[in-house]
């Protein structure tokens, strides 16, 4: 049966509303299917708004990799703002797709991107607008799968009550097997209802049913035990891993967008995975293994992403791009093949110790610099090695007299405050690494025309790392030692005026702490916010930080746990975690290995170029590191008509 789009009834909303035009899809490189000709319907949605989700990779990816399927259909919808949800629910309007505008509650699946755990409030508002029951236990056959991925879902404890099923890892093979089961099903005349379809996905032991498994609790609130309540679900599940990126050229056709957004490129990733070992980095350990692209294979993909897109700039993706087997010959040889067009390249990416002067004249020139952000993270010696991000204070300066000398007037230095063991003097000897960048680059550049930005995160621990153990600072810590960090970079003021300085107070990453790490009690904090009005808590004028605190009193005082418990904690390694029972690949007792050796400022290396330190993602995974050189060249690409500057 045909679904109707609700475009009649939104096009009238959208004068009363800031940025319609993020609601009216169109894009290039968006797809509109015949429903009737389609046996299996996604509904992808990253929970921010549009300007911010629209770039996303991964949704790009999967939207393309499902919409290659003759019978399949995809479409994307995104979080709308606070004014166009109170006149949607005014009017009746549903949450619909921004390529057909079709309602979210007649697709097959509604499966979320998350690559921040604040956006589970957005979730939730987008499940009520779609009249989809909030929570899973409510829902019939008539509603959709709600399935998360991305980063967050490596601990969906705190959404689990939400959420019918999570995919841990790579989504490009892991896709197309749910579309492959969901189709049988609906063939079969969907027998044994909603659990018999979940029930198939989680007997690929790769996709995690929450309502399969039971949690108990121990008296003084820690985790008993996470166990299966029926015998054909597994007891852990694993992640996915796509091993040959080469065969998942995607994007092929990205999303060019009608609306402002923040970024407008053509993003290849040239590598998924990371061996630095830096302890606070999830997407470093749970991407593992390394897996290169083939610098052909990029080649191939920056022609036909620019002859489609138009774009006139290229991001070479990855968690840190310069350490590409073959970086050098990759930016040479793009960097040669559009030396006559207004084509630049970046690497929005880029470690301390990796960026040299072949690359730093490489990405410009063509005269055009895009901006260069470097993440020392710690400012002392001490507290990077405490990190593992083996970065010392000589390895900044030069790097950054090397971008001074090459034309570059501005840099961005990014760290993190409320580290494992930081003190305030940790902190403040930032003030003192960008004092020293200023004086360099002002000697290097010749004039004192040129800038740094210090921009300074919380720090937030996450599950399958090493600092899953470890204790959260107080916002009041935090952000004492930002006041002090701010004067101390004032302190010389002819210096100071040259240094921007851009943070995050401690609130947000107090919360995030609690969602990242929390487990399924959590979700009744998440459900009170979201019934209190938060939305869009990733960003700075929507969160509440006392809605949260608020909340969590709330929320979790019958369990006997509070939000101190969740953050300031520091768990002992014999504690049952909430995500024990979802593989990452990484061996726990390495994990807590590697957490004790950071108190003791133990470096450790990086397996790509040293012996196997035994984390256990190679074995437990089946994989192995993939790196290059393949010896192989950039193809002879003739850049494209309409690349070039005019005369």
């Amino acid at each position: 049966m045909s679904v109707s789009s609700v475009f009649p009834q939104l096009e009238q909303l959208l004068p009363r509303v800031s940025k319609p035009i993020q609601y009216v899809g169109g894009e290039l490189g968006a797809v509109v299917k015949d429903w009737d000709a389609t046996a299996v319907r996604w509904a992808l949605m990253y929970p921010d708004a549009y300007e911010v989700g629209l770039p996303n990779q991964g949704v790009q990816i999967l939207y393309e990799v499902l919409n290659e399927q003759p019978d399949v259909l995809a479409e994307r919808t995104y979080s709308v703002w606070p004014d166009l949800e109170a006149l949607m629910k005014e009017n009746g309007v549903p949450q619909f797709t921004v390529d057909a505008h079709r309602p979210v509650k007649a697709f097959d699946v509604l499966g979320l991107s998350f690559a921040t755990e604040l956006g589970y409030t957005n979730m939730l508002s987008a499940l009520d607008l779609a009249g989809i029951p909030l929570e899973s236990k409510d829902r019939t056959v008539e509603h959709p799968i709600v399935l998360a991925g991305g980063h967050a879902s490596f601990n969906p404890e705190p959404i689990a009550d939400f959420i019918d099923a999570a995919v841990l890892g790579d989504g490009e093979e892991a896709v197309l097997e749910i579309t492959g089961i969901i189709r049988d099903w609906k063939a079969e005349g969907c027998p044994g209802g909603r659990d018999e379809i979940l029930l198939r996905l989680a007997r690929t032991e790769s996709i995690y049913v929450p309502r399969f498994y039971d949690v108990d609790y121990l008296p003084d609130g820690r985790i008993q035990r996470v166990v299966p309540n029926r015998p054909d679900v597994p007891f852990r599940v694993a992640k996915r891993t796509t091993m040959d990126l080469d065969a998942w050229p995607y994007p092929k056709k990205p999303l060019v967008p009608l609306a402002e957004t923040v970024h407008e490129r053509y993003a290849v990733e040239i590598f998924r995975g990371c061996t630095r070992g830096c302890r606070f980095c999830q997407a470093g350990m749970i991407t593992r293994p390394v897996r290169e692209r083939s610098i052909t294979t990029v080649g191939q993909m920056v022609k036909e992403g620019l002859e489609f897109s138009g774009y006139s700039e290229v991001g070479l993706l990855s968690l840190s791009s310069a350490d590409h087997s073959e970086i050098g010959d990759m930016c040479s040889g793009l960097a040669e093949q559009y030396k006559d067009t207004n084509v630049s390249l970046s690497l929005p990416s880029t470690r301390v110790d990796a960026f040299n002067i072949d690359l730093a004249q490489e990405l410009s020139r063509n005269g055009r610099r895009t901006g260069l952000t470097f993440a020392p993270e710690g400012g002392s010696e001490r507290i990077r090695k405490v990190i593992n991000k083996m970065v010392t204070k000589e390895d900044l300066i030069r790097t950054v007299v090397t971008a001074y000398s090459n034309g570059w007037r501005q840099v961005k230095l990014y760290f993190m405050c409320g580290l494992p063991s930081e003190t305030d003097e940790d902190v403040l000897e930032i003030a003192e690494m960008a004092h020293e960048v200023i004086r360099a680059g002002r000697e290097a550049a010749g004039t004192k025309d040129i800038r740094c930005t210090v921009s300074i995160g919380g720090f937030v621990p996450k599950p399958h790392t090493p600092f899953q153990w470890a204790k959260m600072d107080t916002p009041e810590v935090i952000d004492g030692r930002l006041k002090m960090l701010k004067q101390a970079i004032n302190s010389d003021r002819s210096l100071g005026r040259a240094i921007g300085f851009r943070y995050h107070d401690g609130e947000p990453s107090l919360i995030e702490g609690l969602l990242s790490r929390g487990d399924r009690r959590v979700g009744a904090v998440i459900r009170t916010v979201w019934e209190k009005g938060g939305r869009f808590d990733g960003w700075s004028e929507h969160f509440s930080y006392a809605r949260w605190v608020e909340a969590a009193a709330e929320a979790l005082e019958p369990f006997g746990v509070d939000l101190d418990w969740y953050t300031t904690r520091e768990r002992e390694e014999a504690e049952v975690l909430p995500w024990d029972h979802l593989d990452s690949g990484l061996d726990k007792d390495w994990l807590w290995q590697d957490w004790q050796d950071s108190m003791s400022e133990f470096e450790q290396d990086d397996c790509r170029w040293t012996p196997c330190f035994d984390c256990g993602v190679c074995p437990a995974m089946d994989t192995e590191i993939q790196i290059g050189p393949t010896g192989k060249k950039l193809l002879p690409l003739t850049p494209v008509n309409g690349l070039r500057v005019p005369a």
